[in-house]
């Protein structure tokens, strides 16, 4: 079942609400303008990762939150997109390669805001960039995305090449639900950042302003998350896969000022 309303200010503290994690080189602070998630002189050698989410050692089936909602948050960084290493975001998804916990490995769903590194290559939506920061949803726990798997295991191979890439893609990009939209705001500014999920639709606002809208919904039920990590993925259609962990040499950090989640059976105005 949904949670009822969530909303934090996080000068006074984290709440008992929240599970926290802070592996490596990672820190959580609570201080006069919110919440400060950083990476502090991480190395190749260990993943560092600032974390808060409120599903850790839950079943997946009892994550907290399904549509209808809406998540509101404001929220900086302390680098802009290209000098940014590793990971970082905020969002619902379903922790697929149990991170969190004793779970099955599942197919992946997520609605977010989404940074990847300049090291990382993640090419999963035609004519996007495979890195930088986004407005990203992924849901491919659904029948149409099974359906196609296997026409996506036998077509691999061939999407090395260009044109079958640019013809056979858009089908199953869209039978997973892929659909991103990079942003180009400063992350160094305060920014107000929302997810307006719906049953049947979810889009993204950035102060307000629409950014993107996909029909691509998850049904749920999701957890969230906000995170600061140093790691990097690099994904190519045709197979090519690659993990590994950045150094950071100077500090880095997400601040969250407050955040909300609501009940929202409507969409935002101006949408």
């Amino acid at each position: 079942m949904t949670r009822p309303n969530v909303y934090a200010q996080f000068q006074s503290g984290l709440s008992q609400y929240w599970r926290k994690t802070t592996s490596g080189a990672a820190y959580l602070q609570t201080h006069d303008s919110g919440l400060l998630l950083g990476n502090h002189r991480a190395t190749t050698r260990l993943y560092t990762n600032a974390q808060i989410d409120d599903y850790r050692t839950r079943p997946r089936p009892d994550f907290p939150w399904r549509p209808p909602l809406r998540l509101t948050l404001r929220a900086r960084f302390s680098h802009n997109s290209g000098q940014l290493t590793g990971t970082a975001g905020f969002g619902f998804w379903n922790d697929p390669l149990r991170m969190t916990g004793l779970r099955r490995l599942a197919l992946p769903q997520a609605l977010w805001f989404f940074y990847a590194g300049p090291d990382a290559d993640m090419r999963l939506a035609l004519d996007q960039p495979g890195w930088g920061w986004k407005a990203a949803v992924i849901d491919t726990r659904t029948r149409r995305f099974l359906s196609k798997a296997p026409l996506f295991a036998l077509a691999a191979p061939l999407l090395r090449a260009q044109p079958f890439y640019r013809s056979l893609w858009p089908s199953l990009q869209e039978a997973a639900g892929i659909a991103e939209m990079p942003l180009h705001a400063p992350m160094v500014d305060w920014q107000i950042y929302t997810i307006d999920w719906q049953r049947d639709r979810v889009r993204f606002y950035l102060n307000g302003k629409l950014l993107m809208e996909s029909d691509h919904a998850p049904a749920g039920p999701l957890g969230l998350v906000i995170w600061l990590d140093n790691q990097y993925l690099q994904f190519a259609p045709w197979g090519h896969f690659h993990w590994g962990l950045v150094a950071k040499e100077e500090n880095q950090w997400l601040e969250i000022d407050w955040l909300a989640v609501e009940r929202a059976s409507g969409s935002m105005p101006g949408a």
